[in-house]
């Protein structure tokens, strides 16, 4: 999962050696945290939050043989 959404967010931004994705795992689910530069942040959420909505069902979709709960949080690089 953490492999697909980095291919999908440097697809999307302008700065692709600024996109990381921290994977968190418990026995229910698996949260993948998302970061990119500031100035991405537009690009990978997109109108209406459009884009971001697509990489999380893309994501879900790729996870369906899975019993966890898959979420896709978006943030900003610290």
């Amino acid at each position: 999962m953490k492999d697909l959404v980095i291919v999908l967010a440097k697809a999307l931004v302008e700065h692709p050696d600024e996109v990381s994705v921290i994977e968190t795992e418990t026995d229910t689910d698996i949260t993948l945290r998302l970061k990119v530069a500031d100035e991405d942040m537009g690009k990978v959420i997109g109108k209406g939050g459009r884009i971001a909505k697509a990489i999380r069902t893309l994501v879900k979709a790729s996870a369906f043989n899975t019993e966890k709960k898959i979420f896709v949080e978006i943030g900003e690089e610290d």
